[in-house]
């Protein structure tokens, strides 16, 4: 939900007339093209489900008429951001979603990550530390009538250990080191998208795969920069 630069003039809202449904699904389609698939994600599944998704949707009303598409991350409430649609796309690419794959998402934010997810997977299970944001993505995904989301406010550290193993985890939010729980969570084959902290402004989105074996196998993907991950101690 979190990353990139971008200039604070981008940052103020714009008080522009509300666009038509044809403007947006024209600004999607360019941001599909230019900040997605010219970037070298190409799957077309995944391409189809961001022409889909209407992220103007799950963006602060203010911001949406002239930045809701744009090549950068937006505030959100509770001081958050939705993240760089590029990220989005990228995270989801990494895990190699399918229709028969069981999903876990540390960090709802605005619901963005979890409805793109649900498109492409059977299920979807995301997890907020914020009680107020958890309870704003809820009732949005449910008015989009997005039914195999489940939705929960709390300790993302933990996971959701009555509902793993999950065959992908995306983890939108940076902790200095994995997670012990998620790793437990993470099936056999299963692959996780998670950004670590190396220093305080030193971030890699990390892909971990949980071989056979039931060694992992990391990879470096991109430098990038979440905000950091909270352990709220041991309770949900």
């Amino acid at each position: 939900m979190k990353y990139s630069w971008l200039p604070l003039l981008l940052l103020l809202p714009v008080l522009l007339p509300a666009a038509s449904e044809t403007e947006y699904t024209t600004a999607r389609e360019k941001m599909v093209k230019e900040q997605i698939l010219e970037r070298g994600i190409t799957d077309p599944l995944i391409l189809n489900v961001f022409r889909r998704v209407k992220r103007h949707l799950f963006v602060n009303p203010a911001f949406r008429p002239a930045q809701a598409y744009g090549d950068y991350p937006l505030p959100i409430a509770e001081n958050q951001t939705i993240s760089q649609p590029y990220i989005v796309a990228l995270m989801t690419y990494a895990i190699a979603p399918e229709k028969k794959k069981k999903v876990l998402e540390i960090g709802t934010g605005s619901g963005y990550q979890a409805a793109v997810l649900a498109e492409l997977v059977h299920e979807v299970f995301t997890i907020e530390i914020n009680d107020k944001l958890a309870s704003q993505s809820k009732k949005l995904l449910h008015d989009l009538n997005y039914r195999n989301i489940h939705c929960r406010a709390g300790n993302g550290y933990l996971g959701w250990p009555e509902a793993a193993p999950f065959d992908g985890i995306i983890v939108t939010c940076a902790p200095d080191d994995i997670p012990p729980a998620l790793i437990e969570q993470l099936a056999v084959n299963g692959r996780m998208v998670i950004p670590i902290s190396y220093s305080a402004n030193v971030q890699d989105l990390l892909l971990v795969e949980k071989l056979a074996t039931g060694k992992l196998k990391k990879t470096n993907l991109i430098p990038v920069l979440f905000v950091p991950m909270i352990h709220a101690g041991n309770g949900r």
